[in-house]
């Protein structure tokens, strides 16, 4: 059994007056008035928090980078280890989305160590999935699946849905990676169920561009697109900047899988502009490689996509994104053999 989704970076007073669902516009608001009334270095540091995770998930690194440090100061001032631990757990967060894995890796692995020293379960918790995902992401699959399965124990053992979400999100993620898409729709499915009756929007949109990612591998692209249409419209609801932009680029390779070349072209374009305006390098490059792809299938010379691939492939590899290289080499590959 689980619970109601609820949000814990919203700590103390802002915990009550914030939810899982609320939008960042709101959140914005509420913790800067938190954060210029704050009483004590313990209520900076929960306010400062806030702001971080807000200003992230709207793509604005540069404050989400000031609030996070900020917290974290604040923190140590009030000699409390548990905000410490949440501050560097938003900062590897950021470091993640901004593509400087490397540093993911130490803020997270910091707030593992602040977290288990002084007993915070829930930070511990959300700072191992964060170097859970930041190992499937650069395609560490052998490292991380048996922490995905732990965390995915844990959450079902605490009723906490949304760490159940996200981990069982990995979990299909892997198997869609690995060719095991009927396993990737299931687990997918159930985390749009789960997500659903714990009133979580945010898992809710990022189960169901799961779903429709493994739907048009499928080749169902018309059901693949109305999910993408139906998690597009939570995103916007929430102000989800970053999920927004991911939808975008599922959509570009939903179209692009379904030879729909120059609308998967605009898709992609839409998702490369969002990226670049939050400073997020992996979605960039991504976003650059379907729409290389997809500009290449509509007639583009291949000398000017071989030029980008090998540019594209410098990236991945300085990012570290095991899975991205393989999609350049198998790409370089097709153009080799027409």
């Amino acid at each position: 059994m689980y619970g109601k989704a609820f949000a814990p970076e919203y700590q103390g007073d802002l915990g009550s007056s914030l939810t899982v669902n609320s939008s960042y516009d709101e959140v914005l608001a509420t913790a800067e008035r938190a954060r210029r009334d704050a009483g004590s270095d313990l209520d900076a540091a929960r306010a400062a928090l806030a702001l971080a995770e807000a200003n992230r998930r709207l793509g604005r690194a540069a404050q989400a980078g000031t609030a996070w440090r900020d917290s974290y100061r604040c923190a140590r001032r009030a000699g409390d280890a548990a905000g410490m631990a949440w501050a560097l757990w938003s900062g590897g967060t950021l470091a993640r989305q901004c593509g400087t894995l490397p540093l993911a890796r130490r803020l997270l692995s910091a707030a593992v160590a602040f977290a288990d020293a002084c007993g915070e379960r829930l930070a511990h918790g959300y700072a191992l999935a964060g170097l859970a995902e930041t190992g499937r992401i650069q395609g560490d699959y052998a490292a991380v699946a048996d922490l995905h399965e732990r965390l995915l124990h844990e959450a079902r053992a605490h009723g906490e849905s949304r760490h159940m979400v996200w981990a069982m999100s990995g979990i299909a993620q892997m198997h869609r990676n690995t060719g095991d898409h009927d396993k990737a729709l299931e687990l997918f499915t159930e985390c749009v169920r789960i997500a659903s009756e714990a009133d979580d929007a945010r898992g809710r949109a990022w189960s169901l561009r799961g779903m429709a990612d493994v739907l048009s591998l499928r080749g169902d692209t018309d059901r693949a697109l109305t999910l993408l249409s139906e998690a597009e419209a939570v995103c916007r609801d929430l102000e989800l900047a970053g999920a927004l932009a991911y939808n975008h680029k599922m959509r570009g390779n939903v179209l692009f899988r379904a030879a729909r070349y120059e609308q998967a072209c605009t898709a992609y374009l839409c998702a490369l502009r969002a990226f670049r305006g939050m400073n997020e390098a992996r979605g960039t490059a991504l976003a650059r490689l379907g729409l290389a792809k997809a500009r290449s299938r509509r007639g583009r010379a291949p000398a000017a996509t071989l030029e980008e691939l090998a540019e594209l492939e410098r990236e991945f590899e300085r990012i570290g994104l095991r899975q991205a290289r393989q999609s350049v080499a198998a790409f370089r590959s097709e153009l080799a053999a027409a």
